[in-house]
């Protein structure tokens, strides 16, 4: 159910994370509404979508009811990251009724999240399908549900960016000043790089074509290209190919459903948005007990 044959980092232990403290905030010492409940009633329930979209987080999605109920039974009837249509029936549950009560809150929280950010990087990805170009992820996320929302960019279709300040190396203009330019920055990023095998790469933003024949000129190897007019963005590519081991380009800022296609179209090889998980609207599900 969960995909995560190449996700570098341990999704049962996040998950596990991510639902404990979800049901913790949500129950405190306890539901007062579902005590109205007899505590020994079971009940069904099903899960039906409101509108279209890719289906992510079912592996959250039960975890909240199994917290609460380990005797609970969830029976999908689609595999995760399927596309769905409004109106559909998308699983079935049994189990104690308090717990279904209970957990049904945190439970579609974490489902219609995850799913609006997959069914968004689906949208994204379609786009560019055919260009070569591809769509990554930033750290702009929820507080605490960063890896969360990095795999549902993954079930959608994208691919991730670094996960945190700890996996990676960006050097960004800020960087840029505080270690007196290009050239000195890029070179202690590969100084610290040799001696932190955590690092996956080094990339250093640019915000002119300038900046970024200096980078290269200097090793570097990324170069995300900050806020580019799509003129900009085709020059950047053409002097990046004129050199014999061109650098990886990564289009940033202002990035649309509107302009993606055409920026793909300038021949960069990624293309990052933050909107895939900062700007979500959670996809429409709801859950009906079964009179």
């Amino acid at each position: 159910m969960i995909i995560d044959d190449d996700f570098p980092l341990p999704l049962a232990e996040i998950i596990q994370v991510n639902v404990a403290l979800a049901l913790a905030e949500d129950l405190g010492p306890g539901d007062l509404t579902a005590s109205l409940i007899p505590a020994e009633r079971n009940a069904k329930a099903l899960l039906v979508s409101r509108e279209a979209g890719i289906i992510c987080g079912q592996a959250w999605f039960n975890s909240c009811f199994i917290g609460l109920d380990p005797n609970v039974k969830i029976e999908w009837r689609l595999a995760e990251g399927a596309p769905i249509a409004a109106g559909q029936t998308l699983c079935e549950i049994s189990g104690n009724a308090r717990a279904l009560l209970s957990g049904e809150r945190a439970a579609l929280n974490f489902l219609q999240m995850l799913s609006g950010v997959a069914s968004q990087t689906r949208r994204y990805a379609d786009c560019v399908r055919n260009s070569g170009a591809v769509i990554v992820d930033t750290r702009k996320t929820l507080p605490g549900l960063r890896l969360a929302q990095k795999y549902a960019v993954r079930v959608g279709g994208g691919s991730n960016h670094r996960f945190a300040l700890w996996d990676a190396i960006l050097i960004k203009e800020n960087h840029i000043a505080a270690a007196g330019g290009i050239r000195p920055a890029l070179l202690a990023a590969e100084q610290l790089a040799k001696a932190e095998p955590r690092c996956r790469f080094i990339q250093i933003e640019v915000e002119n074509l300038a900046d970024m024949e200096i980078a290269i000129n200097a090793g570097a190897t990324m170069l995300l290209l900050d806020n580019f007019t799509l003129p900009l963005l085709k020059k950047a590519v053409a002097i990046n190919r004129s050199h014999g081991s061109p650098a990886l380009l990564e289009a940033s800022g202002g990035v649309t459903l509107q302009t993606l296609t055409r920026i793909a179209a300038t021949g960069v090889d990624r293309i990052s948005i933050g909107g895939l998980t900062k700007d979500i609207k959670a996809l429409d599900l709801s859950l009906r007990v079964i009179p």
